[in-house]
């Protein structure tokens, strides 16, 4: 199984969409390079602006061209376009229903060796209490692409968020996505994962460490946090009752909260949440930083056997 980042992705969707959507623009931060956007400013550079380092003015700047009729792309790290610039998404972007999107590189534990100050564990949880905004994280470089051009399609505030190492890759490029709309990869009686982003390619490991044991579960990429396939979760909910939330987020306000939020208004089921542990990250390797937090493949099959036994 071969592996590219995520934020490959961003980069090279970005430049076919703008040479082909000339109402497309990118606003970087000053990190093109990082982010993989200085093909698109070397080829497209009437549609690129980099406003330096300054999110705030950013967003600012991408709202009016949004009320324009253009479709701004503020391009940043998750860290700094979810949480410095949150004030400006929620009052000049989400509050007037504006048609821009949000996209963000180095999201979760990724950035790794750079410690807590680049790892964001908290934006996709802080960005889905704000109303009118989609929140977004793609699984690997395929999906990343389609969900890209879905968003330039959908007309709203959109938030992407994207790994800065390489992720497993899961998907061809012929498949489709749907906003808000789940993929089921595994079937599964027992148990149901949801997972998405770098952590799917955990849960379907996982998934298949169970198969051997007897356990059937089935596994599905929660790509959109918000809005949250619902129809996905209370499937789980009324088929075994038995759910496990796999996610690079702090466990308080991502996919697994959302998911128990739905089986909390059901009164059934139960639900099982892995992921950063309410806690900041530090600097050490990527797969140290999961290990510590229970990412695993070991962990999700210990707690599958645990839902297993009641």
């Amino acid at each position: 199984m071969t592996a590219r980042a995520t934020r490959e992705a961003l980069g090279d969707e970005i430049l076919e969409l703008g040479k082909k959507h000339q109402d497309i623009f990118v606003i970087d931060c000053d990190v093109a390079k990082s982010c993989k956007t200085l093909a698109f400013a070397g080829q497209l550079p009437e549609q690129h602006l980099n406003v330096g380092i300054s999110e705030q003015n950013a967003v600012g700047i991408a709202a009016g061209l949004a009320t324009t009729g253009k479709v701004p792309f503020v391009v940043t790290y998750a860290i700094f376009g979810s949480m410095r610039a949150c004030e400006q998404i929620r009052q000049e972007v989400c509050y007037t229903k504006l048609n821009v999107k949000i996209l963000c590189s180095h999201g979760g534990l990724t950035p790794a060796n750079d410690g807590a100050s680049h790892q964001c564990i908290e934006d996709m949880g802080v960005l889905r209490t704000i109303p009118g905004m989609t929140v977004i994280m793609p699984a690997d470089y395929a999906s990343a692409r389609k969900l890209i051009a879905e968003s330039y399609a959908y007309n709203g505030p959109v938030y992407l968020r994207f790994t800065r190492d390489a992720v497993p890759c899961i998907y061809d490029e012929e498949e489709t996505f749907e906003i808000g709309r789940a993929k089921r990869l595994r079937e599964g009686k027992d148990l149901t994962v949801f997972a998405n982003g770098d952590t799917l390619s955990i849960a379907l490991k996982a998934a298949e460490v169970l198969e051997e044991e007897g356990i059937a579960a089935a596994v599905y990429d929660m790509h959109t946090i918000k809005p949250l396939d619902q129809a996905a979760v209370l499937q789980a909910i009324h088929g075994s009752g038995r759910i496990i939330t796999v996610e690079d987020h702090n466990i308080i306000n991502g996919l697994g909260s959302a998911v128990c939020e739905v089986a909390a208004e059901t009164g059934k089921g139960r639900v099982v949440r892995i992921g950063v542990q309410d806690r900041f990250g530090e600097s050490a390797p990527y797969e140290e930083l999961l290990k510590l937090n229970g990412i695993t493949v070991e962990n999700i099959c210990e707690k599958a056997r645990e839902l297993m036994r009641g």
